[in-house]
């Protein structure tokens, strides 16, 4: 096997957090703490409404108050005639959590409500179970 290495802009790069901007962050971090158990972190002050949150010492969502002003969509399928739909979400714009207690997990999901489309991988050795957050974006949840 060769292995080029290109010249790299970043030395020492790594993962520090995803972003979600919503008009309710409250709702949105009640979501995530009472789904994937993630916690409250101190969160810095800004002009606007921020809420930090952390599931592992290296995994953190930044929750940000939508600013009316701007010309982004609010959700990845907020755009002209796009459908919220579970069964096309493993082709779309998603993040995706392993839980070790996946038949359970799938069945609270459905216990709260929410619209879900499983899966398996095509080995055969990977569930995955596919759903919308409250403000749309989209999410995956794989066995281990």
């Amino acid at each position: 096997m060769l292995i080029v290495l290109w010249n790299m802009a970043a030395v020492g790069a790594s993962f520090n957090h995803v972003s979600r901007e919503s008009s309710d962050i409250d709702r949105l971090a009640n979501f995530y703490q009472e789904i994937f158990g993630f916690e409250r972190i101190e969160s810095p002050k800004f002009e606007f409404k921020v809420i930090w949150l952390r599931q592992s010492p290296s995994f953190c969502l930044h929750l940000i108050e939508r600013n009316p002003n701007t010309k982004l969509p609010e959700g990845p399928w907020s755009a002209t005639d796009a459908v919220a739909d579970t069964k096309n979400l493993f082709r779309g714009h998603h993040l995706c959590f392993t839980v070790s207690n996946f038949d359970s997990f799938v069945k609270t999901l459905k216990e709260k409500g929410i619209e879900i489309h499983e899966r398996t991988q095509p080995n055969g050795k990977t569930k995955q179970v596919f759903f919308f957050d409250p403000d749309g974006n989209g999410l995956e949840v794989a066995s281990q």
